[in-house]
């Protein structure tokens, strides 16, 4: 199921109409647009709906897309959809993508660009059993259990002597870690930590990567390099009114866009969409860093350039390329959506 910003397609469910009725009552300023010639944008998600997308999903529940002449309609993500591959055959405007795949298509001669980037940490965590180590340092002597070819895993061995030997498969079940004191598991902020609380009724230590030096930009918002040249004025609206969108979720009313969320992701409840705006919140996944000074999407020549030497010196990405093609500032660090945190 998609989700649509237009008056038309906004939703062809009781609940869609529900939400357009009390958007409609609520969010007047939006109207007028509604009543002009919308471009129509595609946003594709890198997975399906959850609280990590909520910007964007409030962004249509609110009008900030249709209010700069956008009807957005957001493609939720999947196992089996490949979001870069219906980038590149124009079968999306936009999509949600990440700092080392845009470095990575320079590479291929890809024309993928990074026009923001949403989170200013990567939500990538290590859990570790309660108390038993005192840092990410103190890990080295636990049994890690990670998926296969992990990049980040790669810069953990680099930067903190991490080794291929001590490091286990993760499938994507907890068990093994549950039952091993003496081992760490990589895990995503808002979900596996949630998960085994849940499941054991402790809640294991969890280890931001960002904060111990890994500082990929995350949740990107990707385009090809044609969309930028050719229609800049879209790309501005869409950057704009999801930052908008991002401060209006997490410090105003979210309850529209929890309920697109839901919809999009009948697995997702309204419980673990709640610890995970807690937990963002807290850790300063989307608000922290260049984003107090520039506003959210922030991002820097400095910290791509810093990354970038990280990634070399991992052994992740080839010395000497000009990355400055996978990116660019000029649609961001303008401060944006700022006077909507309270």
């Amino acid at each position: 199921m998609t989700v649509s910003s237009s008056s038309s397609t906004f939703r062809k469910t009781a609940t869609g109409a529900a939400l357009l009725a009390a958007t409609a009552l609520t969010v007047g300023a939006a109207a007028p647009a509604l009543a002009q010639d919308l471009t129509p944008v595609t946003f594709q998600t890198n997975w399906v709906a959850q609280a990590e997308h909520g910007g964007f999903y409030q962004a249509v529940a609110d009008g900030s897309y249709n209010e700069c002449g956008l009807d957005v309609t957001i493609n939720p993500g999947g196992p089996q959809v490949n979001g870069t591959a219906l980038l590149l055959a124009g079968r999306a405007d936009f999509y949600m993508g990440d700092h080392l795949s845009a470095i990575f298509a320079l590479t291929e001669g890809l024309p993928l660009v990074n026009v923001a980037s949403s989170f200013q940490k990567d939500p990538q965590v290590i859990l570790t059993h309660p108390g038993r180590v005192g840092s990410f340092a103190e890990m080295t002597d636990l049994t890690m259990i990670v998926q296969d070819n992990a990049t980040y895993y790669e810069w953990m061995k680099s930067a903190y002597g991490f080794t291929d030997e001590q490091r286990q498969t993760y499938t994507f079940n907890s068990g093994p870690f549950i039952v091993n004191e003496d081992s760490g598991q990589q895990g995503y902020l808002s979900s596996e930590p949630f998960a085994v609380e849940r499941e054991t009724g402790w809640a294991p230590d969890v280890y931001l990567i960002a904060d111990a030096g890994y500082n990929a930009y995350s949740t990107t918002i990707q385009a090809v390099q044609s969309t930028i040249e050719e229609r800049p004025e879209v790309v501005q609206c869409f950057v704009d009114a999801s930052i908008k969108g991002w401060y209006n979720y997490l410090y105003n009313d979210n309850s529209a866009a929890d309920e697109m969320i839901k919809s999009d992701n009948p697995d997702m409840t309204q419980e673990a969409i709640d610890y995970a705006i807690e937990v963002m919140l807290a850790q300063g996944i989307v608000d922290s860093g260049d984003a107090l000074e520039l506003g959210v999407g922030a991002m820097t020549d400095e910290r791509m350039a810093d990354f970038y030497a990280k990634m070399v010196e991992a052994g992740v990405v080839e010395p000497g390329l000009d990355i400055s093609p996978s990116y660019t500032l000029a649609f961001i660090n303008n401060g944006v959506g700022m006077d909507l945190k309270p």
